[in-house]
């Protein structure tokens, strides 16, 4: 069987073994400090989507300080998730950087050198819909930390196993990598990061 290409989105999660059987239960006020500066922080990130949409229609290239500023805005929200509700993977508190730092989860997108100006046209609101749909079922939406989707329903279910066995199910682990992966994926390509369209699947 042919070795399947690498997608150039990286999202990497460790799983943490030592998680705490109750802290999941106050996570979601421990992140608020968290979720108050990636609110103005994703108002940026859609201002800047904006101005790369034009940048790109008139010369082929997203500029490449403002990708920067997006992926660390990304790679942000992953981290906060992956801490949080979209994966409970460990209990070390993110930074606040929008950099690489040393941390169990991690994202990275691949710059690219040149992109398609006629793509730029159909890919969040056409060529994107057999995704949506397929996210709106696994992750209820992209970077969603929702519980009203699949991969919300093996979160809780593994947030049970923790507070009831002290450990988290691996299998359970891996499917809700993969979903976060796909939803990450797609979130890229729509915001006009890559022109390499995602793969339906949830390795890297």
């Amino acid at each position: 069987m042919a070795n399947q290409s690498v997608y150039p989105v990286s999202v990497e999660g460790e799983l943490s073994e030592d998680l705490s059987r109750w802290l999941w239960l106050v996570k979601w006020i421990l992140i608020i400090p968290h979720l108050v500066v990636l609110f103005f922080l994703w108002i940026t990130f859609i201002a800047i989507t904006v101005v790369a949409f034009f940048a790109i229609v008139f010369t082929g290239k997203y500029p490449r300080g403002m990708f920067g500023f997006n992926v660390g805005v990304l790679r942000w929200t992953w981290r906060v998730g992956f801490y949080s509700y979209s994966a409970l993977g460990t209990d070390r508190y993110p930074p606040f950087s929008l950099e690489s730092r040393d941390y169990p989860a991690n994202l990275e997108v691949e710059y690219p050198e040149s992109l398609s100006r006629g793509l730029v046209f159909v890919k969040s609101w056409l060529l994107a819909i057999p995704h949506y749909i397929v996210m709106a079922f696994l992750s209820g939406g992209a970077g969603s930390s929702s519980g009203g989707s699949l991969k919300g329903l093996l979160v809780i279910f593994a947030a049970i196993m923790l507070l009831f066995k002290g450990r988290y199910p691996q299998d359970i682990y891996n499917l809700v990598i993969g979903f976060n992966r796909w939803s990450f994926r797609v979130l890229a390509y729509a915001a006009l990061m890559r022109d390499d369209y995602p793969p339906f699947r949830l390795s890297p």
